[in-house]
């Protein structure tokens, strides 16, 4: 077990992968020293700010039996490559009959705190989460990144891994070997028995502050991090919500057809899981406004503990004057 940092961590679990798989190929507006120093060009190659063109040869070349990585720095940079992104790479097996493969990762940094103005600072996980065929990683440590990411790697679809601007000094122990982490497996950050805390990438450590704060309250608080978006543990979630009877989600994008209305959805559309609640379920998002580049609004705009355990208390307060 070694303590690194979020960026670390991603660095190698690409590192490693490609030593594993010759195969495996990594494309960006910059070459990554590190990759490049062991690969050479010929397998990391800096490409021109052309992301439609460097998404579209990750297609082909997927289709063609390599595993290409394509890291497009901000989620931002994507959007001009929607139509690769959205009617070649997650169609294209399906389309094929599933006669071919199509394997390929792409990297994207996600969220605010970096005062890097609106276009910059979002969180819009959620528009890719309504597009089959795509599957979807938010980690929100050193550890899930690194083993997400081997996994996504060595996954036969498409996969994009979001990761938060505001992680990537973050340090945590990551474990020793071939760490890897399946998709689809939500981690309980924190037991807890009175309240279930469903939140996202950097949201995960304020919802673990917030319990914190709550537990010198007497107010027990579970923190479920689900770690990917699809596939999605429904099971454990709706196991938390049955045994404490709330939820709270975080997510630092807005509310408005959210991953957390999806997480809403899917705990009050179960009958057993929507018996056990005691009070509505209560979302803390950013606010609906492209995000300021003015520091103080940033702050305003986002969720954070004191949102988180504001909205805790408000839930609790209500369901037990009922």
């Amino acid at each position: 077990m070694r303590e690194i940092t979020y960026e670390q961590a991603g660095t190698e679990a690409i590192l490693e992968e490609m030593r594993r798989d010759p195969r495996t190929f990594h494309l960006a507006t910059d070459a990554p020293p590190p990759l490049l120093a062991e690969f050479g060009p010929q397998r990391v190659r800096a490409t021109p700010i052309a992301e439609s063109a460097l998404t579209g040869i990750a297609v082909g070349a997927a289709g063609s039996g390599f595993r290409p990585i394509v890291n497009w720095s901000q989620v931002t940079f994507a959007f001009v490559a929607m139509d690769q992104i959205v009617n070649q790479a997650a169609k294209i097996h399906y389309m094929f009959g599933g006669q071919v493969t199509f394997p390929m990762v792409f990297r994207a940094q996600v969220g605010g705190g970096t005062r890097r103005a609106a276009q910059h600072s979002q969180s819009p996980y959620s528009m890719f989460m309504n597009v089959a065929g795509l599957k979807i990683l938010l980690p929100s440590t050193p550890a899930d990144l690194k083993g997400l990411l081997k996994t996504a790697v060595r996954d036969d679809n498409p996969v994009i891994s979001f990761e938060s601007g505001r992680l990537g000094g973050l340090v945590g122990p990551v474990p020793d070997g071939d760490h890897t982490i399946p998709l689809g497996k939500a981690d309980v950050k924190r037991a807890g028995t009175d309240v279930t805390i469903v939140a996202f990438a950097w949201l995960v450590h304020e919802a673990l502050a917030a319990a914190e704060a709550l537990a010198a309250e007497g107010i027990s608080a579970e923190v479920v991090d689900p770690r990917t978006l699809v596939p999605f543990d429904v099971d454990a979630v709706r196991a938390s919500v049955r045994k404490t009877g709330h939820l709270l989600v975080a997510d630092e994008a807005g509310p408005t057809a959210g991953a957390s209305a999806e997480v809403a959805a899917l705990v009050t559309e179960d009958p057993e899981t929507f018996a056990a609640l005691r009070a509505p379920v209560r979302r803390v998002c950013a606010l609906q406004v492209p995000i300021p580049y003015s520091p103080g609004l940033e702050d305003h705009v986002f969720p954070d503990r004191r949102k988180i355990a504001d909205g805790v208390r408000a839930m609790l307060s209500g369901a037990r004057a009922a």
